[in-house]
C-alpha cells in the first residue's frame, strides 16, 4: 500500500460545469542574487563552436544557417560520438531540434526506465505538424488504444517548462491510451519540435490560445466530438490548463493537474524595487538569458536511476531562462493566483508530498479555493516533483492508475 492524502469534495454529476514544470523562485535584496529555477536535466559545462550549412525546410526558401554546436566537456552516458556532436547543436531553432530528436528515437526506446520498458503494446500513434492562426508550425502526436477498442473520452495534455510530449510523456501517454482513451498533446511554440525561439514565452496568453485553437480542432473530430473531454496539466501545464479553462469553463468535463504551477509563495517574491527593474529589462532585451539557472534534477526525480536518465531529453531547454519568459510566468502565477476561485470544472489535483520545485501547499491552496463541485485532492508521501516519471516502478504506476480510476468515474456518468 502507497501512503497517500486523498481529499474528496462530494460530486454533483448532474449539476457539475463542464468545461499549473515550474516553480521559480526570487531573492529580492538585488539583481545578482534573483534566482528562476524551471526544471530542467542534469546540466554539462558547455563550450560552443560554429559551423554554416545550407537547409531547405518546408514552407521556406533554401538558404545559409549558421548552426552553433554546443560542445559538451562531458558526454552522455552510452551513446556514441556522433549522437554525442548531435546532441550538442545549439537548439534555438525547431529544425536542429527536430534533427537531434530523431537521431535519439532509438536510444529513448532502449533506456532502462518503466516507462520505456513496460509500454503497453498495440497503441496507434501518429504524429504531424500544422501551421496555426499565427503561422506557427506546432508539433502534435496522439497515442490512441489498440484496434477494435472504443476510445472512452479524450486527454488533452500541457508539458511543463522547458519539456517536450516527446520524452518521458511517450510512456505515460502509452499506459493511459491503453486503458481506453484518446490522448493528445502538443509542443508549445518554442519548445520540443514546434517553431519558435527556444524557451521563449513573448506571451504567456498567446501560448494558451495556441493550446486552445489546437484542442478545439482535436475535439471537433468526428470520432471525438460526442464524447466526454479532459485536459491534464503538469508543472507549469498545469498553469496553461487552468489558464485554458478560466478561458473557455464550459468546454471541458474534467481537469487532472500534476504539481501544479499556480502561485508564488509571499516570501520569495521580489521586492517592488527589483520588479520595476527586471520589467525595464524585459523591455529592452526580452530574450536574454538573465536569469541564474539551478539544476533541478536532484530535487524532481525521486529516484536517483530515474534521474540520470533526464540528460537523454536532448531537446528540452535546459539554458538560463529568458528575461520576458521569466516575467511572463510570473505575471501568470499571479493572475492564476487572484482568479482560482472561478475554477469551476471537476478537477484533479495531484502533487508529492516532499515536492521542492512546486509546493504542495500551493496545491491545497488550489483545492480549497476552486469552486469545483467535485474536486480530489491526492498527495503523495514522500513524492517528489516528478511524481508521474522520477518516482519507483510502484508509486509511478499506482499514481498512473488513480488519474486513470478519476477519468473512468467521471465517464461513466455520461
Amino acid at each position: 500500500m502507497i501512503p497517500t492524502t486523498q481529499i474528496n469534495k462530494p460530486v454533483n454529476h448532474s449539476h457539475s460545469n463542464m468545461n499549473l514544470s515550474l516553480t521559480f523562485r526570487f531573492r529580492s535584496e538585488i539583481l545578482s542574487q534573483l534566482h528562476f529555477t524551471p526544471i530542467s536535466p542534469i546540466k554539462h559545462p558547455l563550450k560552443k563552436q560554429e559551423l554554416h550549412f545550407s537547409t531547405n525546410h518546408k514552407g521556406s526558401k533554401p538558404m545559409n544557417r549558421k548552426l552553433t554546436v554546443t560542445a559538451k566537456k562531458a558526454s552522455i552516458e552510452g551513446v556514441s560520438e556522433e549522437l554525442n556532436s548531435i546532441a550538442s547543436y545549439n537548439l534555438d531553432f525547431a529544425y536542429s531540434r527536430r534533427k537531434v530528436r530523431a537521431a535519439f528515437i532509438e536510444v529513448h526506446q532502449q533506456l532502462d526506465h518503466c516507462l520505456f520498458k513496460n509500454a503497453p503494446e498495440g497503441i496507434r500513434t501518429e504524429e504531424w505538424y500544422e501551421r496555426n492562426s499565427r503561422g506557427l508550425e506546432i508539433f502534435c502526436k496522439s497515442w490512441l488504444p489498440r484496434p477494435g477498442v472504443p476510445i472512452k473520452a479524450s486527454v488533452c495534455f500541457c508539458h511543463g517548462y522547458g519539456d517536450t510530449c516527446t520524452f518521458f510523456f511517450e510512456g505515460i501517454a502509452r499506459r493511459i491510451a491503453s486503458s481506453g482513451y484518446g490522448v493528445y498533446a502538443m509542443d508549445y511554440p518554442g519548445f520540443g519540435l514546434s517553431e519558435g525561439l527556444h524557451g521563449y514565452i513573448p506571451n504567456f496568453d498567446d501560448l494558451v490560445d495556441d493550446v486552445i485553437e489546437h484542442y478545439r480542432r482535436i475535439k471537433e473530430r468526428p470520432e471525438l466530438r460526442e464524447l466526454p473531454r479532459f485536459i491534464l496539466g503538469q508543472s507549469m501545464g498545469g498553469a496553461v490548463s487552468i489558464k485554458v479553462h478560466l478561458k473557455e469553463p464550459n468546454n471541458w468535463d474534467g481537469m487532472i493537474l500534476v504539481a501544479p504551477m499556480c502561485k508564488i509563495a509571499d516570501d520569495v517574491m521580489p521586492s517592488d524595487a527589483v520588479m520595476k527593474v527586471l520589467t525595464l529589462l524585459s523591455k529592452v532585451m526580452p530574450k536574454a538569458k538573465l536569469f541564474p539557472n539551478q539544476d533541478l534534477a536532484e530535487l524532481a526525480f525521486r529516484e536517483p536511476s530515474k534521474r540520470k536518465l533526464a540528460v537523454y531529453n536532448v531537446i528540452c531547454y535546459d539554458d538560463n531562462p529568458r528575461l520576458k519568459t521569466g516575467m511572463e510566468l510570473l505575471r501568470t502565477t499571479k493572475e492564476i493566483e487572484s482568479q482560482v476561485q472561478k475554477v469551476s470544472a471537476p478537477l484533479l489535483v495531484i502533487h508529492g508530498g516532499d515536492d521542492k520545485v512546486t509546493d504542495p501547499l500551493v496545491s491545497r491552496f488550489l483545492y480549497e479555493s476552486a469552486s469545483s463541485k467535485d474536486k480530489t485532492l491526492k498527495i503523495y508521501e514522500g513524492g517528489y516533483h516528478c511524481i508521474l516519471e522520477g518516482e519507483p516502478d510502484e508509486r509511478i504506476f499506482a499514481v498512473h492508475d488513480d488519474i486513470v480510476s478519476w477519468l473512468n468515474s467521471r465517464c461513466s456518468t455520461k
